[in-house]
């Protein structure tokens, strides 16, 4: 929507902005609770562990750290009772030979901290996760049609009404929902998540010298404060920082131009499956697979040649890191008060400087430190909305550009947005009304990229650089810092034959 809106130069109504911002801001709530406890925790939380561990023992380390970490005083259900039920429950899958959701674990690997205790409450915590984001996303679902693959978004604004007048559109009863699904949600991220987070940091603050990556990261901002085409007016900023300037101890945000008039974004294919060579700006950009790599398996992948479906991204010529830690790092930098707040308040628990933000340990954190900041800024996000539904401002769609006669015989467009893993940009072309080109650069492409054209590895790789395993046949520190980044694979599948023939094709007419 951000790409062509940015086309045709379109401004959308002020609560199209809200209702997205309000998606976006749920979204990245949710998402990140369960990145942490369902697709990251366990690299840290040994569950075997915690068949020995004692609910009473359980309750008082969950009362301390509660005491000690938490927003506004201990999570309501941390009792002996609870957790005693929570081992019983997980003393069935064991007994079962079926671990359910646990399964496939590195259990007992030597890299594992924490006291059984601690691996209880973390288990607790991880079904109560569960649940509790099944009822959150309401909200999403509500203003989004349906979760996930939202349906409301239009070119121009959104297709959700806005008429306090009415059963069968936001209105007052609407907004009294959604404070309380933010409460609920603030609740838990502020009493269930951040404590645990501290929690489970302050046995790995080796960690904190772990797993740096490229150390340039990239936000473009989100959460407009207007509805005008790359406005560049966020609640969370945007910016560049440079491994160059932190080498030297120097802290520096650079501007970012979210139109890209000079083209500084280019995507590199030299150790890719794609026909082609040069690197070329995602204007310009082609995807034509072209798989040149083994047939049967990856045993003898040549990564000198190509080795991967992700393109390599670059900026100024440089890998970026994307994601929470840059979006944060950023924040923090440029002064953003509730931003600072968190991450000085997470830093001083855990005892440790800003500069070991740059790290696996950083990574982890600043994304629950994001949640937080994002959990609290909802209820203001949702009054600006009830502010317009008492002024009976019911907008929720600019019209005026959706006769194509009036459009221009060839526009480019670019929409930025950041998504719970990182930025994310489309770029389109459009001539005669029609689109001409039309290029994705997705935040797991930042952050996955291989070797561009000059041998520069991209974060993903640069972080492994030098990191302790164990046991190679149970890389779990390696899991550590891949996971750190939140990676989808999906934007990098293909689906073609050995003989690297497209298997399916899908048409959109």
């Amino acid at each position: 929507m951000r790409a062509v809106e940015s086309a045709l130069n379109i401004t959308i109504p002020d609560n199209a902005r809200i209702i997205r911002n309000l998606i976006t801001g749920i979204q990245f709530v949710q998402d990140h609770v369960i990145h942490f406890y369902h697709l990251h925790a366990l690299d840290w939380v040994n569950i075997v562990s915690a068949l020995s561990a004692s609910p009473k023992g359980t309750a008082k380390l969950a009362h301390d750290v509660g005491k000690a970490y938490a927003i506004g005083g201990p999570w309501p259900n941390n009792s002996e009772d609870y957790f005693a039920g929570v081992k019983a429950k997980l003393k069935e899958f064991v007994d079962r030979g079926q671990l359910g959701p646990f399964a496939n674990g590195y259990w007992g690997h030597k890299a594992y901290k924490l006291p059984a205790e601690a691996n209880l409450m973390a288990v607790a915590h991880y079904l109560e996760a569960l649940e509790w984001q099944k009822d959150v996303i309401r909200m999403h679902a509500t203003l989004g049609a349906k979760n996930p693959h939202l349906q409301t978004y239009v070119v121009g604004g959104v297709s959700v009404p806005v008429d306090g007048n009415s059963q069968n559109a936001l209105n007052t009863g609407s907004v009294a929902f959604f404070l309380e699904l933010a409460r609920k949600a603030q609740k838990f991220v502020e009493q269930v998540y951040l404590p645990d987070l501290i929690a489970v940091a302050s046995f790995y603050k080796e960690w904190a010298g772990i797993g740096a990556g490229v150390m340039n990261y990239l936000a473009c901002g989100e959460f407009p404060l207007d509805g005008t085409p790359n406005t560049n007016n966020y609640y969370l900023p945007s910016g560049v920082i440079k491994a160059s300037d932190l080498s030297k101890g120097v802290f520096k945000v650079y501007p970012f131009d979210p139109t890209d008039k000079a083209k500084l974004v280019n995507e590199h294919i030299a150790r890719s499956w794609y026909k082609g060579a040069k690197s070329k700006h995602p204007y310009d950009g082609e995807t034509n697979p072209n798989y040149t790599g083994p047939k049967e398996g990856y045993k003898n992948l040549d990564t000198d040649k190509q080795y991967t479906w992700i393109k390599a991204p670059r900026y100024e010529g440089l890998a970026m890191e994307v994601g929470p830690l840059s979006r944060m790092l950023v924040a923090y930098l440029s002064g953003h008060a509730e931003v600072k707040a968190t991450v000085d308040y997470v830093l001083e628990k855990l005892g440790i400087k800003v500069t070991d933000l740059l790290s696996t340990l950083g990574r982890t954190g600043a994304r629950c430190v994001e949640t937080v900041v994002v959990a609290q800024k909802l209820p203001s996000m949702i009054r600006e909305l009830a502010d317009n539904i008492k002024k009976n401002d019911t907008a929720i769609c600019a019209n005026e550009m959706w006769d194509p006669s009036s459009w221009p015989p060839e526009a480019q467009g670019v929409g930025w947005h950041e998504a719970p893993r990182g930025a994310l940009s489309h770029w389109i072309n459009i001539k005669d009304q029609k689109i001409a080109n039309y290029q994705c650069v997705v935040p797991s492409t930042w952050n996955a990229s291989p070797r561009d054209e000059h041998g520069n590895p991209g974060p993903y790789e640069q972080a492994l650089i030098g990191t302790p395993v164990a046991n190679i046949e149970e890389p779990l520190e390696i899991l550590r810092t891949i996971h750190s980044f939140d990676p989808c694979m999906a934007c990098a599948v293909h689906v073609v034959d050995a003989d690297g023939k497209p298997v399916t094709k899908i048409k959109i007419v």
